[in-house]
């Protein structure tokens, strides 16, 4: 495998499936699947999760709610989230632990650095949930900041589409995917990768991302062997 330890990154609307809220059991185990090839393989997996599916704070905010209550809101959901894709993966027969950035002992381990690493030295799949712990910061910048901290070897960002193309392929059929790109290219062009943040710091610590297809059965192993199946951004 091309990678031996890697941050994947799943939307919270991922978990949907077919639905139009809340969270798709089939979908679930159909991670779970996808999640345990790459396991039995060796390598050493860490999931941040959003919660869109069922909060976000920014539409909260929109709607008069106060945006720091409504973050924190979105950091529960994520948490929700991760209980549930923990409990797909062991019930797949994998080991887990979920660790949150907010203090919830009955349910999750608070978040501590070193024991991340251990449990992932040990095989176990690591899901962070609750974000940062701070409101005003996304999922896709609490994926990158633990990806740095444990020392991934790239973050991958599973969504719906195979990459990064020059508009929305759903939107505009001329589109055209770019398989490989670096950070200058995506800021000169303008390309929407994550949030700005999320993506300031991948670019400091030189961490590379590849954007690709959940969805799709098999697309998980073969982007950690290296097969060009999504888009890399990298130095």
């Amino acid at each position: 495998m091309k990678y031996k330890r890697i941050l994947l990154k799943l939307s919270g609307e991922a978990l949907m499936g077919d639905r139009q809220y809340g969270i798709d059991p089939k979908r679930l185990a159909e991670y779970a699947h996808e999640i345990k090839q790459i396991h039995d393989k060796g390598v050493e997996i860490a999931i941040v999760i959003g919660g869109g599916n069922i909060f976000r704070g920014v539409s909260g905010a929109s709607n008069g709610m106060d945006r720091v209550q409504g973050d924190y809101m979105g950091m529960l959901a994520t948490v929700i989230n991760g209980m549930a894709l923990q409990g797909a993966l062991e019930d797949a027969g994998m080991q887990t632990r979920l660790q949150t950035a907010l203090k919830i002992e009955a349910i999750a381990e608070p978040y501590i650095k070193r024991r991340a690493v251990r449990h992932l030295e040990k095989g176990r799949i690591v899901i962070f949930g609750a974000g940062t712990g701070n409101p005003y910061f996304t999922t896709d910048t609490a994926a990158v900041l633990r990806g740095v901290e444990v020392h991934a070897d790239v973050i991958l960002k599973g969504t719906r589409v195979d990459g990064i193309y020059t508009a929305d392929p759903e939107k505009d059929a001329s589109a055209t995917k770019y398989d490989t790109l670096t950070f200058e290219d995506v800021l000169q062009k303008g390309l929407n990768v994550m949030d700005t943040t999320a993506f300031t710091l991948s670019q400091e610590n030189e961490l590379p991302i590849i954007v690709f297809d959940m969805n799709k059965e098999g697309n998980l192993v073969k982007v950690c062997e290296g097969d060009t199946v999504g888009t890399t951004v990298s130095v």
